[in-house]
């Protein structure tokens, strides 16, 4: 288990999630993103992070064993067991993350988030698309009992 706030694994996904998607909009099809060294490169880090942070929400009971895949792409793509397929990638970026992302908001309700946020905004305070996206996310995300 980690010492680590379970809300500052909530917050990494979400930012994860956020990343990948600035950095895949500009893209149609999984061939060009593919072939765009730099977006692939920091897209399959962020799903790495989505990964790990994922397996310790399951180790700390906040997510269900059904969470399981995202630990074990992140496994494929870390390890290339079998290559790293793009189509595949481009299916997890626009149709599992957005789900994850729905699951991911409906479970920070539940906890306060608030500190999380805050510690990713000084973690990030370099990072002006980082920063906008948790101030748009702490106006989002409630915190319980108020």
């Amino acid at each position: 288990m980690s010492n680590r706030d379970k809300s500052l694994y909530i917050i990494d996904i979400l930012i994860a999630s956020d990343k990948i998607s600035r950095y895949t909009d500009p893209f149609d099809n999984a061939d060009d993103f593919m072939h765009s060294e730099l977006e692939w490169d920091a897209v399959i880090r962020e799903l790495q992070l989505i990964g790990d942070a994922t397996n310790i929400l399951i180790e700390e009971c906040v997510l269900d064993h059904s969470y399981r895949r995202i630990v074990d792409f992140r496994n494929q793509i870390v390890h290339g067991y079998f290559g790293i397929d793009q189509k595949i990638v481009w299916n997890v970026v626009n149709q599992k993350i957005p789900e994850l992302v729905d699951d991911i908001l409906e479970i920070s309700k539940t906890c306060d988030t608030s500190q999380a946020i805050e510690s990713a905004l000084i973690e990030n305070s370099y990072n002006k698309a980082v920063v906008d996206y948790l101030k748009r996310l702490s106006v989002t995300v409630t915190v319980p009992g108020k």
